[in-house]
């Protein structure tokens, strides 16, 4: 069953987005990434489980900034990367982005952003809040809800 109608531009205001910038286009860059990616999903998971508002899940995620660090700064170090990864909440323009059958239309979203060494290649991005989409793999099949408000909506539809 398709979400895409709880997404909308009159309630975008609700989402707290997530993008994980790579460092550049290469193929190494971009390999990092989705390591990085994939730790930085496992650490959010039970810090967010509990969530119910995108306010509660930004202070979350503002009291775990040095964490976050930590953790992309880990995978980066064991991956032989000298950047490290710096992440932050803001507002910022985003096109209009489809995940599967999900599509957020283009607007000014608030964001965690982990931009990894310069932050300039492509990113992974999906939400924080509500956390819909979080996998451990490109493989966008396999979701792992994490926010008490999904498993509500999912019961219901």
């Amino acid at each position: 069953m398709a979400c895409a109608p709880l997404f909308t531009q009159e309630n975008q205001t609700e989402y707290l987005r997530i993008h994980i910038r790579a460092n550049s286009n290469s193929v190494d860059d971009q390999r990092v990434k989705y390591l990085v990616k994939d730790a930085i999903v496992e650490s959010l998971i039970p810090l967010l489980s509990e969530a119910k508002t995108k306010e509660e899940a930004k202070n979350i995620i503002e009291n775990n900034i040095s964490y976050l660090n930590a953790v992309a700064d880990a995978v980066l170090e064991s991956e032989g990367f000298d950047y490290q990864g710096k992440t932050r909440i803001a507002t910022e323009k985003f096109p209009t982005r489809v995940y599967d059958d999900i599509t957020l239309p283009a607007g000014e979203y608030e964001a965690v952003i982990l931009d990894l060494g310069s932050g300039e290649g492509d990113n992974w991005w999906c939400l924080v809040y509500p956390a819909f989409c979080f996998t451990k793999s490109e493989n966008s099949t396999n979701y792992v809800y994490i926010s008490k408000i999904w498993e509500i909506i999912n019961s219901v539809t």
